[in-house]
């Protein structure tokens, strides 16, 4: 349930780094900022200081064995309205660290309320279940040294897309950032000035 005066927004750091700040960083910091000033609760996971196994096998996935931080990660996720996933693109894709975070949080007992664990599902079945974050939207903001356009052609981002998807969200709206690494401070405060605009509007 939104708090009052805004919605509640998670913001999902999904840089593996935890020893260093980012862009990505700045990025998200800029959303955050302007969530505030519009009286939006905004809560940060961020995901390299998390500490948390890699699923293995189906029981893995499906045990109700699940780390404690990843229960808090399915709370915050659970009561928000918005989600914002951010991370950098390395090797044409998602950090390995992040996709094993949404493989953790994103179990199908999370994201179909009516299952339990331990439970198999389909595809198609999954389709036809209640979705647990029905009614939440999401944005999905990736930073490349690459430009945008070679990224979304090539390599036809995202598969964290359709795990949004699927578990509810909708819409789910995409920023890509390309040639970061080129960019001039000009650019790089429009892209923030674009982030914190975005927080504002809690899209």
């Amino acid at each position: 349930m939104a708090r009052a005066g805004g919605r509640h927004i998670a913001i999902v750091q999904g840089h593996p780094d935890p020893g260093a700040r980012h862009f990505g960083h700045a990025l998200a910091d800029a959303y955050a900022i302007g969530a505030r000033e519009a009286g939006r609760h905004v809560e940060v996971i961020e995901v390299a200081t998390l500490d948390f196994p890699f699923l293995h096998s189906r029981n893995d996935l499906e045990s109700e064995e699940i780390p404690e931080v990843i229960r808090t990660a399915q709370s915050i996720i659970g009561h928000c309205d918005h989600l914002l996933l951010i991370y950098p693109v390395w090797n044409g894709g998602t950090p390995a660290i992040l996709r094993a975070f949404l493989e953790q949080t994103f179990r199908p007992h999370f994201m179909f309320p009516d299952t339990k664990p331990g439970e198999s599902l389909g595809f198609v079945s999954a389709l036809k279940q209640r979705k647990a974050l029905a009614g939440k939207s999401a944005r999905i903001v990736a930073t490349m040294a690459m430009p945008a356009w070679v990224y979304r052609w090539y390599f036809h981002p995202h598969p964290e897309r359709n795990t949004l998807r699927l578990s509810g969200m909708n819409p789910v709206n995409e920023s890509l950032i390309g040639l970061v690494e080129a960019a001039d401070g000009r650019q790089r405060e429009k892209w923030l000035r674009t982030m914190r605009q975005l927080g504002r509007e809690g899209r």
